[in-house]
């Protein structure tokens, strides 16, 4: 396939061979030979066995767990293609982590998801895709065209194919209220939060739902899910203000340390997450976990980009 900057390439690195795949069939596109391997030390190697000269290349990666490999992984790819004289490389980063550190929280702390945004622009990239950042504002770390693809149509649409009875859409947490809102006036339903305090150090959190959820199908709404404690607590407190049930649609699944076992044995009805992490065996094993695949969501994005076709239009 080509776009209006050359042959379209598709490079893979080892963070989710199975979304690149998927990606690869959409667009009808081998993956291109690459070699990106670990010498006895686990320094990273990578080789590009094909011709990308004046190709327009779009390297695959997420920067999940091990996320220090995986991120190093994607700046040597984007560092090999650009001494074999790509025309362009578009980074696309399905899940890009160190995104929750995007500000200082307090003094002598770093802002690290700036520093990576450097790395990936310094190492050759000429592009970067993304889905549902953490933070809309990272887009501006980049001092390159940045495109922050969206999930929520594909919730949408799985939402209402699921004919959910008196819907209500909820935040965990009051910072993610936007995020909610904007999912909510998409499926017509109302909206309602909880907020979690901790009164004193030492004490468990406080959760205080904010609106009336009693005989209400609840959905949570979040962008990352982590170790699923906030989750957890958010379906007990809203399960005993009396809704009927929880459902949660959460973008990236990191589900790290013991979260995966915590869902499985939770109040909640479902977990909803997108392959932009590669699920594990224990994730696909967990019966209140399901997977939506978002493999044509990213493979149209990149037709759009390598065609100089809009991209927003896709969430018009």
């Amino acid at each position: 396939m080509s776009g209006k900057n050359g042959a379209i390439k598709l490079v893979a690195g080892n963070s989710n061979p199975v979304l690149a795949q998927a990606i690869s069939a959409y667009l009808k596109t081998p993956l291109t030979k690459a070699v990106v391997r670990r010498f006895a030390d686990m320094e990273v190697f990578v080789e590009i066995q094909e011709n990308v000269r004046g190709a327009d290349v779009f390297v695959v990666q997420s920067t999940s767990f091990p996320a220090n490999d995986h991120l190093m992984e994607l700046l040597i790819i984007i560092d090999a293609l650009r001494r074999a004289s790509a025309r362009r490389i578009t980074a696309v980063i399905p899940y890009f982590g160190y995104a929750r550190q995007d500000r200082k929280p307090g003094p002598r702390a770093p802002i690290s998801a700036k520093l990576v945004a450097n790395l990936i622009t310094r190492a050759g990239a000429d592009r970067v895709m993304t889905l549902d950042l953490h933070a809309g504002q990272i887009q501006g770390f980049f001092d390159i065209p940045t495109d922050n693809l969206y999930a929520s149509p594909l919730m949408v649409r799985d939402i209402k194919e699921r004919s959910f009875e008196n819907v209500m859409v909820v935040s965990p947490d009051v910072g993610g209220v936007a995020r909610a809102r904007g999912l909510a006036k998409r499926i017509n339903a109302p909206l309602a939060i909880v907020d979690k305090r901790r009164e004193r150090a030492g004490e468990s959190e406080v959760m205080n739902v904010i609106g009336e959820v009693a005989g209400h199908t609840c959905i949570l709404i979040d962008d990352i899910v982590d170790s699923g404690g906030t989750l957890v607590n958010a379906a007990d407190a809203l399960l005993k203000q009396g809704a009927k049930d929880v459902y949660a649609y959460i973008s990236h699944g990191v589900l790290s340390g013991g979260a995966v076992g915590r869902i499985g044995g939770s109040r909640l009805k479902e977990l909803v997450i997108t392959d932009s992490i590669q699920p594990t065996k224990d994730v696909q094993a967990t019966a209140n976990i399901r997977i939506l695949q978002i493999g044509n969501l990213i493979g149209e994005a990149i037709e759009r980009t390598a065609s100089e076709e809009s991209v927003s239009s896709l969430f018009d």
